[in-house]
C-alpha cells in the first residue's frame, strides 16, 4: 500500500522514486516486520498468559523440558501478523507471487491454529487429526503448485535446476506440480518437526529466509541472471520484500523466543513458515538449494523417517529420542549448546547454498 502510495507521490515529488527499489523495501519490510514483533510482542504474550494457553510437555521426553509447561504458546500467530502488515506495506501487490506465498502462509497458518486450539484450548492431546492436517495441507500445496503451473510464462518456470552444472536442466512438464507440492508441504512439516528447543527453528528459517529473498532477487534481474547461468523468473525479485518480512519478524519473535524461552511458536508458525519458504523456493526454481539450505530441517526429518522406520521393522530405536536434537539432549548437552550448534551449521549450509550461485 505504502509502494503504491510512493508510485502516486513521485508524480509530483520526485524523490519517492526511491521508493521504487527493491532493496530499499526489501530492507524497509525487515524493519517494519521487526517493529511491529517487538512491539505487540510483550501484549501478546500477557494475552496468552492470562487466558492460560500453555505449552504441554511430553512426559516422555527429556527431564529439563518439564520446566516449560504452561509457556505460552500459538506465537507464532505474531510472526504471521508482522510478515502480512509488512508485506502489504511494502510489496507491489500486482506481483501474483505475493499473493501466492501469503495465501500458502496464511493457510497452513490455519491448520496449525486448529491444531494448537485443540491440543491447548481444548485438552484434545491429539489436536488436529493427521489425516485431517495432511489432507488440508495437501489441498493448500496442490493448489498453490497448480496455480504456478498454470501461471507459468516460460519453460524456464517449469524445469528443475541441478546446481553445480551449467546447463544441467530437467523439463518437469506436469510433473513440476507434484515437485512443487512436495517441496511446500515438505518444507512445512520438516520446519515444525525442528521447533522442539527454544528458537532452534526460527533461526535457521530466519537465514534461510534471508537468503531466498537474495536468490529472489538475482532470479528476478535478467542482466543478473544471464550472468550467474541460474534461471530468470520474472517478477520473482518482489519476493525479496515478503521475504525481507520473514527475516525482521522472525527476529522480532526470537527476541522472545531465545533461551529460556517467554513463548512458543506452535505449529500456527512453524507450519506456515516452511510452507512460505518452500514456495518462495519453487518460484525461484532453486528447490534444490532450498534443501541444502535447509540441511538442519531436513536433518530433523530424516532422523525422524529412521527413527520410525528402525522401531518398525526391526524393535530398535536408532537415536535415543527423535527429532535427533532430542538424542543429543538426552546425550548430557545443554540445551543452549544443541541451539546454537545446529545455528552454526545452518550458517555454513546457507553460505554453501549461496556459493551454488557461482559454482557452475
Amino acid at each position: 500500500m505504502l509502494y503504491a502510495l510512493s508510485i502516486y507521490l513521485s508524480q509530483h515529488v520526485t524523490g519517492f522514486a526511491v521508493f521504487q527499489y527493491l532493496t530499499l523495501r526489501g530492507i524497509l519490510s525487515v524493519m517494519t516486520a521487526l517493529g511491529i514483533a517487538l512491539l505487540i510482542g510483550p501484549a501478546l504474550i500477557r494475552q496468552l498468559v492470562d487466558r492460560q494457553i500453555g505449552q504441554s510437555v511430553r512426559n516422555d521426553g527429556p527431564q529439563s523440558h518439564l520446566s516449560k509447561k504452561g509457556t505460552p504458546t500459538m506465537g507464532g500467530a505474531l510472526i504471521l501478523l508482522a510478515i502480512t502488515v509488512s508485506t502489504l506495506l511494502w510489496a507491489d501487490l500486482r506481483n501474483p507471487y505475493i499473493w501466492v506465498v501469503l495465501a500458502v502462509m496464511v493457510v497452513f497458518g490455519a491448520v496449525g491454529w486448529v491444531d494448537d486450539y485443540r491440543k491447548v484450548i481444548e485438552k484434545n492431546s491429539r489436536g488436529l487429526p493427521g489425516r485431517w492436517k495432511y489432507f488440508w495441507q495437501s489441498v493448500a500445496g496442490f493448489g498453490a503448485a497448480i496455480f504456478l503451473y498454470w501461471h507459468a510464462a516460460s519453460p524456464v518456470d517449469t524445469q528443475l535446476y541441478i546446481p553445480f552444472f551449467k546447463n544441467a536442466v530437467l523439463p518437469l512438464g506436469p510433473f513440476f506440480i507434484l515437485l512443487a507440492y512436495f517441496v511446500i508441504v515438505g518444507g512445512s512439516n520438516a520446519v515444525n518437526l525442528t521447533d522442539g528447543l527454544d528458537g532452534l527453528a526460527i533461526m535457521p528459517t530466519v537465514m534461510v529466509g534471508g537468503a531466498l529473498g537474495l536468490i529472489t532477487y538475482l532470479t528476478g534481474n535478467a542482466r543478473f541472471a544471464h550472468y550467474l547461468l541460474i534461471p530468470y523468473v520474472q517478477g520473482s525479485g518482489e519476493l525479496i520484500v515478503l521475504c525481507g518480512a520473514i527475516v525482521g519478524a522472525g527476529l522480532g519473535f526470537l527476541w522472545f523466543n531465545t533461551y529460556p524461552a517467554q513463548v512458543f511458536m506452535g505449529d500456527v508458525g512453524a507450519l506456515a513458515l516452511g510452507a512460505a519458504l518452500g514456495t518462495i523456493a519453487v518460484i525461484a526454481r532453486h528447490e534444490i538449494v532450498f534443501f541444502i539450505m535447509g540441511g538442519v530441517f531436513v536433518m530433523e526429518t530424516v532422523s525422524v523417517i529412521l527413527q520410525v522406520a528402525s522401531f518398525k521393522l526391526t524393535g530398535k530405536r536408532i537415536f535415543r529420542m527423535a527429532p535427533i536434537h532430542h538424542h543429543f539432549e538426552l546425550k548430557g548437552w545443554p540445551e543452549p549448546r544443541v541451539i546454537v550448534r545446529f545455528w552454526i551449521i545452518t550458517v555454513m549450509l546457507v553460505l554453501f547454498g549461496i556459493a551454488t550461485l557461482k559454482l557452475r
